[in-house]
């Protein structure tokens, strides 16, 4: 599915109040100043609505009135179309005219009809799409009952209800669910690319009202931030002055963005009802939405700066013409016709002719078997994959799987791994048993139990098994079963992960079914979980297998399903004990925190836990002190490993009131209020919590990484990988995927902290000939700051760099730094939405669809499924887009060149008067039905197979360079233009007839049979549409002399001296250029003919 957004470029909103609006189109923009806004919940007066814009999408470009003017400006801001535009003009100045006037005229109105059709075509899918999103139908809560109304008369300050899997017309904020806890889930894929399901909370005031009507019974007000981008934040007020059935006072609720449903997303699960805070323009769908840069490749500037030279070729043989004639008369006035005359040497079928091979090139890509799923969203800009020679590439997800294993676990004295990880349950199972068996023995039914089946009783678990599990969860005895349980028990509670089975019975829950907090039971069975990040599902997973699961989560509570304490007998269908815990905060995780935190109670034994867990270099200030902490994450880090330290902290009651008071405060701030809030996190747990263990979680390479790698690198392609990760991780990795070639140095920056250590650092980099270079984020933004151009002036001279913990922004300016350093040609890859930024600013940029979701594939001009199609992008379809469309271009400017010198050469022989050789159809059938056809069939060429594309990828090497379409061929094919032009026009007046129309049949004749047999000298593989092609056009050609009887005399052309003639003139213009192409391919041939 495609947004609006996705499908329109910019999100353009109508205002209907300002109707100098419609007339603006996409410049119409309001004056009115976002501002924090306090409206009131249930308004008495509408007017205030009036105020923010009207709900409506609006993508659309034009309308009745702007689409003629905004198309033709845009098309005529192009040389190339305007230097058209000024020469058709000029066929309407009688001085002027040569010719007919179709001759000019019908080619440009045929490009801008074809033109204006796509964009008309365009526009109108983006209106109607736009019509459908406004005529959408919605339930607006209303005092006199519920109203449908349509999406666009929804308005600032409306109750809607969303029904499951309906689309969120506006932002809101959430008022009530059908669940009684008051969560609900949304697919914000639409909106940030990414595939989780997010979890939304109701505000609790409103949720626990008892029926939807009572909302109108409130009064108070909504309190939102200045509308703005950020998706991830929000920051309200919900404040109810009366109404609340037992409440006195006023309640203000904080609103974060947990609490807010944003437009464009989608409700997974039950029926909503918010409150609209932010329409149209103002929601954050619209205001993340906007042009993208747009990409113009460089054989695209290559052609328009040849198109200068070519005009300026144009003017000297004008010039040249009337100087020869002595300047007579009105020279000015003949100077104009003879510019109109050869204004065939810039093709106006140049930019059409590869426009449409793009297209072609687009459509292999996406058709190629090899690259299965392959989508090109840009197709204006294949021939840049033949170009590239640096490569930009993030690490996880890209290059990596993004499929996390926990592979090890190391508690300080011990460490487990998967092999040892029976070891782990038999200690949890030991700590479990001993409590049960212990305190069960005073318990004459339950020991009777015990004797009998060798396990506790665990279908109706007695008051002693309870009392036993409280008993030994609060011991204080730190044996190893202790300590492992304790780890393993603070990895099943410290994530965000929920369970997608909803099955659990009432018991496990120790929901709201008033539960005493004794042990439950559930029958065991496997689960599957729902988180953003796969890191906390692989620990999850893990300890599931170890025994500990997540059997049930709601907004309230955690329940964990002990399978440890199933008889190896029942394993997969037996029941087992249940323990909840009750969730009193939770802390995300963040990029800026680096960790993520849980306040959880026990109902068992009613104890308080703050449990922890991030990355070690947070971490490690956090926790108690220890010897080997540092030690330990380095060494996981060089395996590869992604580390994660956690840690606990006990909380008596009164010091967990005295936080939950302190951080209401914080939430409330409306200023700074996610910093208040992380500071009260800061004073009250985050100190001396105790080290329970370090987790190491691996994430995979992809399928044929390291082999497309040494393939990009033997292409003379330079990569960089970009990657969040610790410089260890990012070091294995580098190694693992050979980035780092065999034996070759790697080279630290890190820690970096002055102007002066960076100067040292580089001058060490100078002595070092060919190294990997791997920097850290700090180190590099310091680096940047006070050694930008002596940093990347080293950079990218090696054949590798690594930078790690980069954020996003540092990913994109490195792109535009070694863009603006290099003038060369830059791919970037990443897989996420973090990669967003690096993508847009890089030449071309490639995403891979993957487990962070869509949005970096959405964002890309390229989307792929996987790392090493990449290989196959460049070296194969890279190649041929770019070989092949310099090959057309020159072949188009050839065709325009020969036409105009064989009119020079004309001109020149009779007196240099400005009349035209080819006239009306010959002129314009010369560009199409003649010689059309097999000049694209150019497009179907290629010098090597797609085997030794693929073994030799030092051939892709060549390409860099840019030789294919240079001045030097440019050059070239001007004097073989010169050559041909000259001998046909020459020959032709040499074998004069007696008419004049003679000799313009065996010109014309010479010319055509000329184009046709370079487009066959030019082939290196022949393809059956390119015979076609070839034997249609000159069937085409014959049947038309019989066809046009005013240019050519059908006895003249029966005749032998004609074919006599003809033949002479080919044979002349064409045979010794194929002379000259074979001599060359003996003596000096091309690297790619070595191969095959």
């Amino acid at each position: 599915m495609t947004t609006e957004a996705d499908l329109g470029g910019e999100t353009h909103i109508r205002i209907p109040d300002d109707a100098s609006a419609d007339l603006a189109g996409p410049w119409a923009k309001s004056r009115r100043k976002s501002k924090p806004r306090t409206e009131p919940l249930n308004p008495l007066d509408n007017a205030f609505k009036s105020k923010y814009p009207a709900n409506v999408v609006r993508n659309n470009k034009y309308n009745f009135i702007t689409f003629l003017p905004l198309v033709l400006f845009e098309q005529f801001k192009f040389f190339f179309n305007l230097y058209f535009l000024l020469v058709a003009l000029s066929q309407f100045v009688p001085q002027l005219r040569i010719g007919y006037l179709v001759t000019y005229v019908g080619p440009l109105v045929f490009v801008l009809v074809v033109t204006m059709a796509k964009e008309w075509h365009d526009d109108h899918a983006r209106k109607k799409r736009d019509n459908e999103a406004n005529s959408q139908k919605y339930v607006r809560l209303t005092v006199d009952g519920r109203q449908v109304v349509p999406s666009a008369k929804i308005r600032v300050g409306d109750l809607i209800v969303i029904e499951k899997n309906q689309r969120v017309p506006a932002d809101m904020v959430l008022l009530r669910t059908t669940e009684s806890a008051g969560a609900c889930f949304v697919r914000t894929d639409q909106l940030d690319g990414e595939t989780d399901w997010k979890l939304r909370i109701a505000v609790p005031p409103t949720q626990k009202l008892a029926h939807e009507t009572d909302l109108f019974s409130l009064h108070g007000s909504v309190y939102a931030d200045t509308p703005h981008k950020d998706i991830y934040d929000f920051v309200g007020n919900l404040t109810i002055d009366h109404g609340l059935p037992e409440s006195s006072g006023s309640i203000t609720t904080p609103l974060g963005v947990e609490n807010t449903m944003w437009a464009n997303t989608t409700l997974a699960s039950g029926t909503a009802i918010g409150y609209v805070v932010y329409t149209g323009k103002d929601t954050r769908a619209a205001m993340n939405t906007g042009h993208a840069k747009t990409k113009v490749g460089i054989l695209d500037t290559e052609v328009n700066r040849l198109s200068k030279i070519l005009f300026l070729v144009t003017l000297i043989i004008s010039l040249a013409m009337v100087a020869l004639d002595g300047f007579k008369a009105v020279w000015y006035v003949t100077l104009f016709r003879f510019l109109i005359l050869f204004s065939s040497i810039i093709p106006i079928s140049l930019r059409v002719n590869l426009d449409m091979g793009k297209s072609f090139y687009s459509m292999g890509i996406e058709r190629d078997k090899e690259i299965p799923g392959a989508v090109v969203r840009n197709s204006m800009i294949p021939e840049e994959l033949g170009r590239i020679e640096y490569c930009l590439t993030d690490k996880t997800g890209t290059l990596t799987r993004n499929e996390m294993e926990m592979k090890r676990i190391h508690m300080g004295v011990m460490a487990y791994t998967l092999e040892t990880s029976d070891e782990v349950t038999r200690h949890v199972r030991t700590n479990l048993k001993d409590r049960v068996l212990t305190e069960s023995s005073t318990d004459g039914a339950a020991a009777e139990s015990a004797a009998g089946s060798g396990q506790p009783d665990l279908l109706a678990p007695s008051a002693s098994v309870t009392s036993a599990l409280a008993r030994g969860h609060g011991r204080a005895r730190r044996d190893m079963p202790q300590r492992v349980f304790d780890m393993v028990e603070s990895l099943a509670l410290c994530h965000n992960v929920t369970p997608t089975e909803e099955s659990a019975p009432a018991a496990a829950t120790g929901g709201s079914d008033g539960h005493d907090g004794s042990v439950g039971v559930a029958v065991a069975k496997p689960m599957s979980y729902q988180a953003s990040s796969p890191d906390e599902v692989a620990i999850v997973k893990w300890t599931e297998h170890i025994g500990v699961v997540l059997a049930e989560r709601t907004l309230t509570s955690i329940t964990l399903r002990l399978d440890a304490l199933i008889p190896a007998s029942q394993a997969g269908h037996g029941t087992a004990p249940t323990m909840t815990y009750d969730i009193l905060q939770v802390f995300p995780f963040t990029s800026e925190s680096k960790r993520m935190g849980i306040i959880v109670r026990s109902r068992l034994t009613g104890e308080i836990h703050f449990i922890q867990k991030g990355a070690d270099t947070v971490m490690a200030r956090i926790v108690q002190y220890n010897d080997w902490l540092d030690e330990e994450c380095g060494n996981m880090a060089r395996d590869g490993l992604r580390t994660l330290v956690v840690g606990r902290k006990r909380l008596s009651s009164e010091a967990y009131k005295r936080f939950e008071t302190a951080y209401q405060n914080a939430k409330i701030t409306v200023l700074g209020r996610a910093e208040a809030m992380q500071q009260v996190v800061a004073d009250y747990l985050e100190s001396d919590l105790e080290l329970l263990g370090l987790t190491g979680v691996e994430d995979r390479l992809q399928d044929n990484v390291p082999t497309t790698l040494e393939l990009l690198g033997n292409a003379g392609i330079k990569v960089w990988m970009l990657t969040g990760d610790k410089v260890e991780t990012a070091t294995c990795v580098a190694v693992s995927a050979k980035l780092v070639k065999r034996d070759q140095l790697i080279h630290v920056l890190s820690g970096l902290k002055s102007a002066h250590e960076v100067n040292d650092a580089l001058e060490t980099l100078r002595t070092l000939s060919d190294c990997c270079l791997i920097i850290d984020g700090d180190s590099l933004h310091v680096t940047l700051d006070f050694f930008r151009d002596e940093f990347i002036e080293l950079a990218v001279g090696l054949s590798a760099v690594v930078c790690c913990r980069c954020s996003p922004t540092q990913k994109a300016d490195i792109v535009r730094l070694i863009r603006r350093h290099t003038k060369k040609r830059v791919l970037a890859v990443g897989d996420g939405g973090n990669d967003v930024s690096m993508i847009q600013a890089a030449d071309v940029g490639v995403g891979l669809v993957g487990k962070e979701g869509k949005q970096a594939s959405l964002a890309a001009d390229f989307s792929v499924h996987q790392f090493y199609y990449l290989g196959r992008l460049l070296l194969w379809h890279g190649r041929n887009s770019y070989k092949r469309s310099a090959k057309l271009a020159q072949f188009v400017i050839h065709r325009g060149l020969i036409i105009s010198i064989m009119q020079a050469v004309f001109s020149a022989l009779f007196y240099f008067a400005p009349i035209a050789l080819f006239q009306g159809m010959l002129l314009v059938g010369y560009t199409t039905v003649y010689t059309m056809a097999p000049v694209f069939s150019l497009v179907l060429d290629r010098d090597v197979t797609e085997d030794i594309a693929m073994l030799y990828p030092e051939l892709y090497a060549d390409l860099t360079k840019g030789r294919s379409l240079s001045y030097k061929t440019f050059f070239t094919w001007l004097l073989i233009s010169i050559y041909q032009g000259g001998a046909l026009m020459m020959i032709a007046v040499w074998l004069f007839d007696t008419e004049f129309v003679h000799v313009v049949s065996i010109a014309f004749t010479g010319l055509v049979l000329n184009e046709l047999l370079m487009v066959a000298l030019e082939i290196r593989t022949w393809h059956r549409l390119m015979i076609w092609s070839i034997l249609g056009s000159l069937v085409i050609y014959i049947a038309s002399i019989w066809v046009l009887p005013a240019y050519f005399d059908i006895s003249f052309i029966l005749s032998g001296a004609f074919v006599w003639k003809t033949v002479v003139i080919t044979a002349v213009s064409s045979v010794p250029l194929y002379i000259i192409k074979v001599v060359k391919r003996i003596y000096a041939p091309p690297s790619y003919t070595k191969l095959t």
